[in-house]
């Protein structure tokens, strides 16, 4: 895809930082560092979010996933990893070649905020049963 930040990084038109490269995927240091040592992994084919992906392209992403995120972990000695992907504008997702942040934590105060809001009490568990039916009848082979 010509116009996109992340292809052209993978073609070598723009630089960044790698820590990590195999035949499917790239691994390299976010500019924005939101926290030290936040890196994004990237599939080398262009795939623009999760709903293009199938089974061996997701693994093929996410098999190295568990090694990078432990040396970061160990390189700046973090207390813990957050693993995020966003899927669509409304979820956050801002550069629209797929993509998963590693997002090494220090504490509460390092700057990263991940907010969810706790809904227990809205829905019941007849909701929830009913919400599992949907989801169920909608998932494809």
């Amino acid at each position: 895809m010509t116009n996109c930040l992340f292809c052209k990084i993978i073609n070598g038109d723009i630089p960044s930082v790698k820590i990590f490269e195999n035949n499917d995927i790239i691994a390299f240091l976010d500019i924005s560092q939101v926290t030290k040592g936040h890196t994004l992994v990237i599939p080398k084919h262009h795939y623009e979010n999760v709903f293009q992906l199938d089974g061996d392209t997701i693994a093929s992403i996410f098999r190295p996933i568990p090694k990078i995120a432990e040396a970061i972990k160990s390189a700046f000695n973090a207390n813990g990893i957050n693993i995020i992907n966003n899927n669509g504008e409304v979820a956050g997702q801002t550069i629209f070649h797929y993509h998963v942040h590693i997002v090494p934590r220090y504490n509460e105060d390092d700057g990263f905020r991940a907010i969810y809001t706790n809904h227990m009490d809205k829905y019941s568990r007849e909701d929830l049963v009913e919400f599992a039916k949907r989801i169920t009848d909608n998932i494809k082979d």
